[in-house]
């Protein structure tokens, strides 16, 4: 094959040179040759030199699949074989739903789309993306689209907002909205994703330091990461679901959450995780973020006598009912005995109350030291203000009540 070609032919300019195979001509010439250099010194590797350069190209050629190797590599199999295998047209009437990983380039990709029948070869699909504007820009995710379409028309279709099946989660997002995304993209039921969680959250693979709570709500809440994951028809909400925590686990992993519990007063990741959701929640810009976390910890010292250790936090009562909320009565907080009613347990609710972020999550190992302790959304909505003292918060409550019409 051509690979076998392109090195073999690197081989077989060595033995002039260096005389392996080269009968007496090339010995003479290589003792000529030592005698030059001088007694004792070794010849040239330049067999080796040769054939490493020779295998660069090959490298090069046959590995590249993004920007100009891709171009390159095309224009390789172009030289060598002519024009690459194409179909003709928008497609047939029989659509295939296609993953692409992240990461992928033109060569993987195009290899994706002709073992799906999408397209005829994959050279085919790095010629039509080499000469699209934009196509380098293909994302990873699920792509719905037809079998036997010209490599130009599966480009423009890539392209296209319509064909891409994918499942967003946002910054502070709860589960529960996940799950519902997850059966619309996947054409299933309502309610089918939360009943797969529900029957096998014990099967994903959770951190040791995420099993085992009590009372939570959804042992999966604060797993499902924010980002944008391929969910297509026919694919298992599960796998759907395993993409989310996987990166969850990575991103933890990663910021070492297990290992910085204490420096917070906190018994695990597991509480580090709960505390970001609090923040995501309760904040409203990346400002708020950092000062909210500290809100949170100056609130659960123990020497703390303003709020006796209650957060006191409506996101956490409204995660209970899964509502939003920011209306709600003395009356009703007091009366109702969940722990995740933080106006009337002390402490962290049981566990997250919706899907941190990563500026949640870097504000929440970052929080500020000017002491707040109190805050406020004075305008009923995302302008979020923060006091110290007791006298502040009643300041702010005024403002709060007069922009509102409480």
């Amino acid at each position: 094959d051509h690979r076998r070609h392109r090195v073999h032919g690197a081989e077989e300019h060595v033995p002039a040179v260096a005389g392996g195979g080269a009968g007496d001509t090339g010995e003479h010439e290589l003792a000529s040759r030592r005698e030059r250099r001088g007694k004792g010194r070794k010849p040239a590797k330049s067999k080796k030199r040769r054939t490493g350069c020779a295998c660069m190209v090959v490298v090069l050629v046959f590995g590249g699949g993004l920007g100009g190797v891709g171009y390159f590599g095309y224009q390789f199999y172009q030289n060598r074989f002519g024009t690459a295998p194409d179909y003709a047209g928008d497609g047939t009437g029989e659509t295939v739903t296609v993953e692409i990983p992240k990461g992928a380039g033109g060569w993987e990709i195009g290899r994706r789309l002709k073992e799906a029948g999408v397209v005829k070869s994959a050279e085919a699909f790095v010629h039509a993306q080499t000469n699209t504007p934009g196509a380098d820009g293909i994302q990873a995710g699920a792509y719905l689209l037809k079998k036997e379409m010209s490599a130009a028309s599966a480009v423009r279709l890539m392209l296209d907002p319509r064909s891409q099946n994918n499942v967003i989660v946002t910054p502070g997002e709860r589960n529960s909205g996940v799950y519902a995304a997850i059966d619309k993209k996947l054409e299933l039921s309502s309610g089918t994703t939360e009943k797969v969680a529900e029957k096998q959250y014990k099967s994903f693979g959770l951190p040791a330091w995420a099993q085992n709570h009590a009372d939570l709500k959804d042992p999966l809440e604060g797993f499902l990461f924010p980002g944008t994951y391929p969910a297509a028809k026919g694919m298992k909400p599960e796998a759907v679901l395993q993409q989310m925590i996987g990166q969850a686990k990575q991103k933890y992993a990663a910021y070492g959450l297990n290992e910085k519990a204490g420096e917070f007063g906190l018994d695990s990741a597991y509480q580090l995780v709960t505390v970001a959701s609090l923040v995501q929640a309760e904040g409203k810009t990346h400002d708020d973020f950092r000062k909210m976390a500290e809100v949170v910890y100056n609130r659960l010292k123990p020497d703390n006598t303003e709020t006796n250790r209650k957060l006191q936090f409506d996101s956490t009562y409204n995660y209970l009912l899964g509502k939003s909320n920011i209306h709600i009565s003395e009356e009703e907080i007091n009366s109702n005995p969940s722990p995740y009613n933080t106006y009337r347990h002390p402490g962290l609710p049981p566990g997250p109350i919706g899907n941190p972020g990563e500026d949640a999550l870097k504000a929440m190992l970052n929080p500020t030291h000017d002491g707040w302790i109190y805050f406020v959304a004075t305008d009923g909505m995302s302008n979020t203000e923060f006091a110290k003292t007791y006298a502040e918060f009643l300041e702010l409550k005024d403002k709060f009540n007069a922009n509102t019409g409480n």
